[in-house]
């Protein structure tokens, strides 16, 4: 399978918290693997979870983020620059 990520993602075992527009709504999740550009998330469920969505890390940082790809339990996103 041909590498299509600009950057190198990093393993990591980070906690998050995906929040919907509008930040009615959140779910916990994992952050399996991270570089700059984006990260692969574990959550219970994915179905619920939009295209879009804001990504609150441990740290205390945001990212904007847009779903690339997603199965059951995981996802994978790319960071933008969106407010």
């Amino acid at each position: 399978m041909e590498e299509r990520r600009h950057a190198t993602r990093l393993r990591a075992l980070k906690a998050a918290r995906i929040v919907l527009p509008g930040g009615y709504s959140t779910f916990d999740c994992m952050i399996r693997n991270l570089s700059a550009g984006g990260a692969k998330l574990v959550l219970e469920q994915t179905f619920d979870v939009p295209d879009a969505f804001q990504l609150n890390l441990e740290d205390g940082s945001v990212r904007h983020c847009t779903v690339k790809w997603r199965n059951p339990k995981e996802l994978g996103v790319a960071f933008s620059a969106d407010a």
